[in-house]
Order: C-alpha cells, then sequence, then structure tokens
C-alpha cells in the first residue's frame, strides 16, 4: 500500500494547522494533492475544553480540509522535548508517509510549544534522511526520507514571510475549519473561562491577517511562511 503524501503538516497542537495554514492545505487538497497533518499532542493543558473533545473537534476539521490521514502522536502538551525519543517517533511518521514538503510551527512565537515543535520536525526531517538511523514500524524495517523542503506557516506573532501563497477562494473554508474547534474560539453562550483566542477579535484577526498578507501580493488573501534555507522557483513566471 502507498502511503506516501504530497505534503504531510505538523502542528503542536490540534487547531494550529487550521490557524497557521488552514487554507494552503484546502486549495493543495482541491487541486489533487495528498495532504495530511499529525498533531504532536492533544492540547490537554488548555485551558477550555478537554482532551476527548479536541480529539472530536480536530477530526471534524480534518473532513473539512479534507485531508487524506490525521494523527496524533500523543506527546505530553507543554513538557514534549527535542530530543531522540521524541525525534524518533517523528522520524517514524516521515519515513511512513515519504512526503515532499512538511509544512510545521513558527520558528518563533508566544506559545512555547511552538518553536519547540518547530525544531523538533525540521531536526527530525533531516535525521530522517540518515540511513544509519534505523527505524521499525509496525514490525517492519523503514526506509530513510528527506523531505525537499521544510516550511513554518506564520502563528501568533506577525513574523515576516518569506513567501506567500495565495488562498483566495478558500479563505471560507479555512474559517469553517477553525470554527470546528467550538471549544477554543469565540462563543458567546460558553461558560468556560475566556481566553486570548476565545474572544471575537481572534478570530477576525486571523481573517483580517489572510487579508492584509493577500494585499502585499495584489490577491485577496493569502497565508506566510518562512523557511531555513532559499526558496527557488523552476521559472520566473511562478511568481505573483
Amino acid at each position: 500500500m502507498n502511503n506516501n503524501l504530497d505534503i504531510l503538516a505538523f502542528g503542536a497542537h490540534p487547531d494550529d494547522i487550521e490557524l497557521g495554514c488552514g487554507g494552503t492545505i484546502i486549495k493543495e487538497v482541491h487541486s489533487g494533492k495528498s495532504v495530511g497533518i499529525i498533531d504532536l499532542t492533544r492540547g490537554e493543558l488548555g485551558t477550555r475544553g478537554t482532551p476527548e473533545l479536541r480529539d472530536k473537534e480536530s477530526a471534524s476539521a480534518a473532513k473539512v480540509m479534507g485531508v487524506k490521514i490525521r494523527e496524533n502522536l500523543g506527546f505530553k502538551d507543554g513538557f514534549f522535548q527535542n530530543d531522540e525519543k521524541h525525534q524518533l517517533e517523528v522520524i517514524k511518521i516521515i519515513r511512513k508517509y515519504k512526503p515532499k514538503i512538511v509544512l510545521c510551527n513558527a520558528m518563533d512565537d508566544r506559545h512555547i510549544d511552538h518553536p519547540k515543535g518547530a525544531d523538533l520536525v525540521s531536526h527530525a526531517c533531516f535525521l530522517s534522511g540518515l540511513e544509519k538511523i534505523k527505524t521499525i514500524l509496525d514490525g517492519k524495517k523503514q526506509q530513510s526520507w528527506r523531505p525537499l523542503n521544510v516550511y513554518h506557516y506564520i502563528q501568533w506573532k506577525n513574523i515576516s514571510p518569506d513567501f506567500l501563497v495565495d488562498i483566495s477562494g478558500y479563505e471560507e473554508l479555512k474559517m469553517d475549519a477553525i470554527k470546528c474547534y467550538s471549544s477554543q474560539f469565540y462563543d458567546p453562550k460558553s461558560k468556560e473561562t475566556e481566553t486570548l483566542i476565545s474572544k471575537k477579535n481572534f478570530l477576525d484577526t486571523i481573517y483580517n491577517r489572510s487579508l492584509d498578507l493577500g494585499r502585499l501580493i495584489g490577491v485577496d488573501h493569502a497565508e506566510g511562511f518562512t523557511s531555513n534555507k532559499i526558496v527557488g522557483v523552476e521559472s520566473i513566471n511562478d511568481l505573483i
């Protein structure tokens, strides 16, 4: 069975991916690309909701986005580390799905798990290409695999992007996927403790950021990414 994916997106918590690169994922799925999602934790330290509820919400969001697979590695929210133990688990996933492109958390952000997740996944992508690192999955020895590119989506902080992806026409579906997390985001009927992301202003800023980034390249909506290496294109005509 061929599990190979064109794109594999990693998030430290359920909803990171929807917020940071949901529009890009939806657009790529609609263009025929095979896309998967890996959540590193269940977000169990979140002020609102429960891990069980967030499991259901993430499954609903995955349906909205149309991704091929979504898995949760069950790392400890707030306390996972970029160490050998966690790297090997991520390597197993990379070798299982052999993605061409990996998307992961912001390299600098307000939540400590986001840069940790960024470092963990980026390092695992490199190590996954080393033949002498042996991994076994489902009783079978895995082959080495290194993604062609690793890109980081933008989260809380307004990081200057290295490139922008036009998501015009997919912005509403992105917001639909985000709103699947009703425990986390704005709900005037909720009795739970208010947080920075449960305010209506937060959802407005997500939508307005895509408008503002789109403005920079002359389109309606866009999402931004950073890269640890120079981004190349096959033709100058690929540039908007």
